[in-house]
């Protein structure tokens, strides 16, 4: 069975991107807080591998910034 908080956390951060390159600030701003939130919840049910590419996900989310 595939970590659903890790998919959530994936989804959050390709929202936050979609805004982020759409020009909207407010949409891009929700979304990135509720993929910050994703991305701590998923860290600590993830394995070694999960929590590497959530480590890129936190970065690519906040080069957004």
């Amino acid at each position: 069975m595939a970590n659903r908080l890790f998919q959530q956390a994936r989804q959050f951060v390709e929202l936050a991107k979609e805004a982020a390159s759409e020009g909207n600030k407010t949409e891009q701003l929700s979304a990135a807080e509720k993929a910050k939130n994703a991305l701590s919840s998923a860290y600590a049910n993830s394995t070694t591998a999960e929590q590497q590419q959530l480590r890129e996900l936190s970065n690519e989310l906040e080069q957004l910034k």
